[in-house]
């Protein structure tokens, strides 16, 4: 897919949104879950994206009835000045939701006496079809609390008011996941036409080789999570410390657009956010850092 870059400058808020990286080990390394936007789509159509979308009124609406952890854990959490309770809640409700709607896995808890996993989501699928909401379904389902346990967050990406790919913005905070052992991934084939699982370095390659349309995000994610062996070592990692927040800086530099991240001298941030390249130019039809893949997957 061709990427075309956006010049327009964006003077609405961003949107809250919420994206789980789900992780799985297999025999031949961890692997991640991508799911490819439709074409038609207007936001990001035709790429590869990790499950997520924005966050919903309904999903503010949850008690800590619905929760396995108090609000206040779920705030401290996302570590961030001025989010209130609810929001934080939203925010792992709608990281829930949007991994059932987009690839129909049901991350649950130990708590929950799930003996037919199929049969869970099947109930859940049907109370959403009849115009139940997802904290409604669940709870029709006898599937609560709600297993935020099982999402820890890792980084927070606003869009910058020039964004180079896409006309609007959004405030998305990525959690990280284990998927569950009992389920199998499916596409709606509404918004998702294509499920993959890819280890992160197989999916860097394919996107060098022209095989993956990823938005630089995605990609780098796959570089933070791609320095780990196993899914545990990533849950590991996100509770050692607070997500990281980033907010890129773009640059048109020769004709090229050019995006800076925190540690970049063209980012108003010195410290870097993580280990590796701190920016990326639009060549070649893509957005690409300096140093390559290599820099990439060393």
């Amino acid at each position: 897919m061709a990427l075309e870059i956006n010049h327009q400058e964006v003077l609405t808020p961003p949107v809250p949104a919420a994206t789980v990286v789900l992780l799985r080990d297999k025999p031949e390394g961890m692997q991640v879950l991508l799911l490819k936007r439709h074409s038609k789509s207007n936001v990001l159509g035709g790429a590869f994206v990790f499950p997520g979308g924005k966050l919903d009124k309904l999903d503010n609406q949850v008690t800590q009835a619905d929760l396995d952890q108090h609000p206040s854990a779920l705030q401290q959490a996302l570590a961030e000045d001025g989010l209130d309770e609810p929001t934080a809640c939203g925010l792992h409700v709608a990281a829930l939701r949007e991994t059932f709607e987009e690839c129909d896995l049901l991350l649950h808890g130990p708590g929950w006496d799930i003996q037919d996993a199929d049969l869970a989501r099947a109930k859940v699928r049907e109370r959403l079809a009849s115009g139940r909401s997802f904290l409604q379904a669940m709870a029709d389902a006898d599937l609560r609390p709600l297993p935020t346990l099982q999402l820890q967050p890792w980084s927070r990406w606003i869009t910058p008011r020039r964004p180079s790919m896409m006309d609007r913005r959004f405030d998305t905070r990525f959690f990280v996941a284990i998927a569950p052992a009992d389920q199998q991934a499916r596409h709606d084939e509404h918004e998702i036409t294509e499920a993959l699982w890819l280890r992160p370095n197989e999916a860097m390659q394919r996107y060098w080789e022209g095989e993956l349309t990823l938005a630089p995000v995605q990609l780098l994610t796959l570089m933070q999570v791609g320095r780990y062996r196993r899914a545990v070592q990533v849950m590991q990692a996100a509770r050692s410390r607070a997500p990281m927040q980033v907010l890129p800086e773009p640059h048109d530099i020769d004709g090229q657009r050019v995006l800076c991240y925190p540690g970049d001298p063209g980012h108003s941030v010195r410290e870097p956010a993580w280990e590796g390249p701190t920016r990326m130019t639009f060549r070649n039809g893509r957005f690409e850092p300096e140093g390559g893949l290599q820099a990439l997957l060393s």
